[in-house]
């Protein structure tokens, strides 16, 4: 249950601290004294989202704590995060807004997400705002209500089917992209293959344009290098004098070195000289007979490279680019040439998803059908305690053509209003009152099925009042039997009901809450029903609320001061 609550900085609450108790607590006062903004300042401790209207004016954030008993199933199911949330068996959950749109969430004091503080908040308070009532008209609503009633075994399969059908859309999505590209495919194909084609035709290698365009340099300057290759080797010597007369000079500087061994360096280069002119000119005569002119060897050259320069100006600016082209195109071919098998393997898959889907939803199906009748039963049971005498809900299921998000059909919720009356949809059928009390009816039937401690209920009376208005006090403080429930309402009719009574109210432009006790209580009944606080008649009407809140609870009522006026 909520033990403690603070907010500051949001709308009109300047700096605000409730502390709660269990059973139904109520918040009553004027319109515009600032109730609403603590269902909206649970709301955001919940995960709500954020919204920098929501700052008071000249506050840098709004922020809300909300100090919570950790739910008992928490410390029986293990889950990692909730253990870190947890300490003394209580959690906290935390808030801040920044009216510069920042926003900030904790759960005990760690930083987390919006997302995680909604996960724990859905364990710990649910709350009904001013349009949840509004809400239960949608199909997607009414399916969710009926799947919850027909229990958590139930909506495990609910939840698998959920996946199934989202991965089946995702692929038949696929499917049908692969399907409808098939013409520009194949367009695609043609046009790789013909590029692929004539790269691997011409059959590039790295390096290969530089290499030969060195080449027909040689052949195109092949007689003036081979004269200067004969200028070169006829300078050494063709018939070697030079290296013999190296030779020579290097034998002189071995009798030298006998002599004075300094001269041994003399003496090592004049044999490497030697050495060397010897290899220098048989390379320089091998050069000489390479540079044979050969001219069809040079129309082969410039062939080769005309075809090398015609794939460079369609594929890249050199060999390394055609090639990273070619590489590339073969890629994206294998891949479009690869796609009907991937059709063909996305076919069976969605075959095999459609036939869990079908089998899941059948199986959703049958549970529905069977809990269906039961909710119709137990809601009309409930709507009859809240004052509609002779009204009957019933839950209709309405076949889908195809399989649809939650299932193979549409869940609706009809009522008939009284005897004689058709039975419509919601929409149709009920007034504002009576759309209210069916939401709390659906409210009070789910009571039983989850173990959520705080239940919020914002102008739950929309609509209604009287008589009416005590039978939904009647429920909510019988709802509060087994959990803590807190309302906010502008009827004193279920205002009497409360075992904790606050009132908001408006000092100085800024939001202040006290709890009502004794006179003060009587007194604010009085407000409401009479809008006057000091009304004679009002008082002993509201003593009269209070008398019979005590009787309905099968107590004795609360005790009227001794200085209250006396009644009548």
């Amino acid at each position: 249950m909520l033990r403690e609550l603070h907010i500051s900085g949001l709308g009109i609450i300047d700096d605000l601290d409730l502390h709660l108790t269990p059973g139904l607590t109520v918040l009553t006062g004027e319109t515009g004294a600032g109730k609403t903004m603590i269902t909206v300042g649970l709301s955001l401790a919940a995960g709500a989202r954020a919204n920098t209207q929501l700052v008071a004016p000249g506050s840098a954030s709004a922020r809300v704590q909300a100090r919570f008993d950790a739910p008992s199933r928490w410390s029986t199911e293990p889950d990692d995060d909730r253990d870190a949330w947890t300490e003394d068996g209580e959690v906290i959950l935390a808030r801040a807004v920044g009216a510069d749109g920042k926003s900030t969430a904790r759960i005990g004091g760690q930083l987390t997400t919006a997302s995680s503080l909604a996960r724990a908040g859905t364990d710990l308070i649910e709350i009904h705002g001013q349009h949840g009532s509004l809400r239960l008209l949608e199909p997607t609503t009414q399916t969710r209500f009926l799947d919850r009633f027909a229990g958590r075994d139930h909506q495990r399969t609910v939840g698998e089917y959920g996946g199934t059908y989202r991965r089946l859309e995702t692929l038949t999505r696929a499917l049908r992209a692969l399907e409808e590209q098939v013409r520009d495919r194949e367009r695609e194909i043609d046009l790789l293959r013909y590029q692929v084609d004539e790269i691997r035709a011409v059959d590039p290698h790295p390096g290969e344009t530089d290499a030969l365009r060195s080449e027909e340099g040689r052949l195109a300057h092949g007689e003036r290098l081979a004269e200067l290759a004969g200028q070169a080797e006829e300078a050494i010597g063709a018939d070697g004098a030079a290296a013999e007369r190296l030779a020579s000079a290097a034998h002189a500087l071995d009798a030298a070195l006998e002599l004075d061994p300094s001269a041994s360096g003399l003496q090592a280069r004049a044999g490497a000289l030697a050495a060397e002119a010897v290899e220098l000119a048989r390379d320089l005569r091998a050069y000489r007979e390479s540079l044979v002119l050969d001219t069809g060897r040079a129309e082969a050259l410039r062939a080769r490279i005309s075809d090398l320069k015609g794939l460079q100006r369609k594929y890249g600016a050199g060999d390394d680019e055609v090639l990273e082209f070619l590489r590339t195109a073969t890629e994206r071919l294998d891949t479009l040439s690869g796609a009907d098998e991937r059709a063909e393997e996305l076919r069976a898959e969605v075959e095999e998803l459609r036939t869990t889907a079908v089998d899941l939803a059948s199986r959703v199906t049958s549970r529905r059908s069977a809990a269906a009748p039961a909710l119709g039963e137990a809601l009309t049971r409930e709507i009859e305690e809240l004052g509609m005498a002779g009204a009957t809900v019933q839950i209709d299921l309405h076949e889908l053509d195809d399989l649809g998000p939650a299932g193979a059909e549409r869940v609706e919720v009809l009522l008939c209003p009284g005897p004689g009356q058709p039975m419509l949809p919601l929409a149709k059928a009920a007034s504002g009152g009576e759309l209210s009390r069916v939401m709390l009816a659906c409210r009070s039937v789910l009571s039983d099925l989850d173990d959520v401690g705080t239940l919020v209920f914002d102008e739950v009376d929309a609509g209604i009042g009287g008589v009416a208005g005590l039978a939904v006090g009647r429920r909510l403080a019988r709802l509060a039997a087994d959990r803590q429930v807190v309302v906010v309402t502008h009827l004193p009719q279920i205002a009497c009901f409360a075992d904790l009574h606050l009132r908001v109210r408006k000092d100085g432009g800024t939001a202040t809450v006290e709890r009502l006790d004794g006179l003060e209580r009587v007194d604010e009944l009085s407000r409401m029903l009479a809008g006057l606080e000091a009304s004679e008649h009002g008082g002993s009407h509201a003593e009269e609320l209070l008398a019979e809140a005590a009787r309905s609870r099968g107590a004795t009522g609360p005790p009227i001061p001794a200085d209250h006026p006396p009644a009548g």
